[in-house]
């Protein structure tokens, strides 16, 4: 069969793979002149910056794409596991580096905080739990087809359903296993790991810490850009065509069946079509005459980010390669995101510095800081007054836990905000994980991998199931092609 795919974000290099090794004759049509969507880099004054995600958990799906196509990643995509996942800071003076190794992590923690060690290392044990008990439901499959339902794991997982939090919020369940505020702060980040609140989102999403302490979290040789690279180069050397700066105008429909795409003044005829477009953009700019999924695509978006990349002129030994900066109310911070649509004039920063694995990344002596905080999605805030209070908010920050100013230290500045993350993305309103999961069915509510009034569309990408991120984006691809292998059996 002739595949055309809409968009060269990593979801869709993932599909043309998956379909190329089945056999199919793959197109993909893509609007800039690179691949990769929000996964690309920033290159300034010697200074390298990966543009988008930041953290690289489970490395095994990217291995997979390689097993799948048959052949060795050996010399083609390499990565290392960081020691210490994440560097934590607060106001209060307090320090934990959290180590790869749960056990080390909670020696630090009872150290540190005087809390018990297997406290800690039962927090983990449980998110290993409820990971290993939905993942394959909820991650793998397509929760919008009955066959994933007739399933021994989903009854498995039935019995298991009081252990899984669905009906409480992660701070409500943080608080009551961890009880120790710097504690249930670190946990209850995990939420903005899918842009939610973790005083909305269900418990279940305590997960996420599986990821990166069950499973590791690691860097690639070469920054994150080599995934984007080196699954485009796996995908053209599989025979697939590459359409570069060439955006699709329109889906077309006919008898409803999708047959082709239109791109320019031509029309290009396929046997299916996976858009890897942002589902709402997808409906309201490629799907004109046909009828939306209005419900689906109300639901509420997830936040966005404010990013500033800066190249410092000097190094700080006492930063890691992830480093988070608390803020003195985290409840506060997330009710202007989410309530008030603005930010905290105490945020949370987060400052990744790959130069600590890279040392090529920036000049000699200095640190490229990859800045961010969380912020609203775009609902016509004035975001230059916003940046420049963030701004100026983050640097005193900073300066005052680390106890230097590290103003006169940043020597160039690129500044990404969810104005530009939607016009470069086409992510709606800027929101970098599509919808929100501040809802116990939000799981439920995402757009399925494919369409349920026209034959042969499906749908990858952070704005469908299983969710945003990269390693959801990476299942979303693997689910749509075995909806499309058993559609064409």
């Amino acid at each position: 069969m002739e595949i055309g795919i809409i968009g060269a974000g990593i979801a869709g290099i993932a599909a043309s793979i998956r379909l190329a090794a089945a056999g199919h004759e793959v197109t993909v049509f893509e609007a800039n002149d690179y691949p990769g969507g929000k996964l690309s880099e920033i290159r300034m004054q010697g200074y390298r910056f990966d543009a988008g995600p930041s953290l690289f958990t489970m490395p095994h799906f990217v291995e997979e794409l390689f097993e799948v196509a048959g052949q060795s990643i050996e010399g083609k995509f390499a990565y290392g596991k960081l020691p210490i996942v994440c560097k934590y800071f607060w106001e209060d003076g307090v320090q934990l580096n959290a180590h790869a190794d749960v056990f080390k992590f909670a020696a630090e923690a009872h150290e540190k905080l005087g809390i018990k060690e297997k406290t800690i290392v039962r927090a983990y044990a449980d998110s290993r739990y409820k990971y290993r008990a939905t993942a394959s439901t909820f991650l793998h499959k397509s929760l919008h087809k009955r066959s994933t339902w007739l399933t021994r794991d989903v009854l498995k997982a039935i019995f298991k359903i009081p252990r899984l939090d669905i009906f409480s919020t992660m701070n409500s369940v943080n608080k009551r296993r961890l009880k120790e505020p710097h504690l249930v702060q670190l946990f209850n980040r995990y939420a903005t790991y899918n842009g939610s609140s973790p005083y909305k989102a269900p418990g279940l999403l305590n997960i996420i810490p599986h990821f990166e302490h069950g499973i590791g979290a690691f860097y690639p040789e070469g920054g994150m850009i080599e995934i984007t690279n080196s699954l485009f180069e796996l995908a053209k050397s599989m025979g697939v065509h590459f359409q570069m700066e060439t955006p699709v105008n329109e889906i077309i429909v006919s008898d409803k069946q999708a047959i082709g795409v239109k791109v320019g003044e031509w029309q290009h005829n396929f046997d299916r079509i996976v858009c890897n477009m942002d589902v709402f953009h997808a409906y309201k700019k490629l799907l004109p005459n046909e009828k939306a999924p209005e419900r689906t695509l109300r639901q509420p978006k997830s936040t966005s980010a404010l990013i500033f990349y800066w190249g410092m002129t000097e190094q700080f030994p006492e930063l890691d390669v992830h480093n988070i900066f608390f803020s003195d109310n985290y409840k506060l911070e997330f009710e202007h995101l989410t309530d008030h649509k603005t930010v905290y004039d105490d945020p949370t920063v987060y400052i990744n510095i790959t130069q600590k694995f890279a040392p090529d990344d920036a000049p000699e002596g200095s640190e490229n800081w990859f800045t961010m905080i969380n912020t609203p999605h775009n609902v016509d805030q004035d975001w230059d007054e916003i940046i420049n209070e963030a701004r100026e908010n983050i640097i005193q920050k900073v300066s005052r836990i680390l106890g230097r100013d590290i103003r006169p230290l940043i020597a160039c500045e690129h500044i990404l905000d969810p104005r530009l993350i939607e016009e470069r993305t086409s992510s709606h309103l800027g929101a970098l994980y599509g919808t929100s999961s501040d809802n116990r069915m939000a799981a439920f509510l995402r757009h399925p991998n494919f369409s349920r009034q026209i034959k042969g569309l499906y749908f990858v990408g952070g704005s469908v199931h299983p969710g945003g991120g990269i390693p959801l984006c990476l299942l979303s691809a693997k689910i749509a092609v075995e909806l499309i292998g058993e559609d064409v059996r």
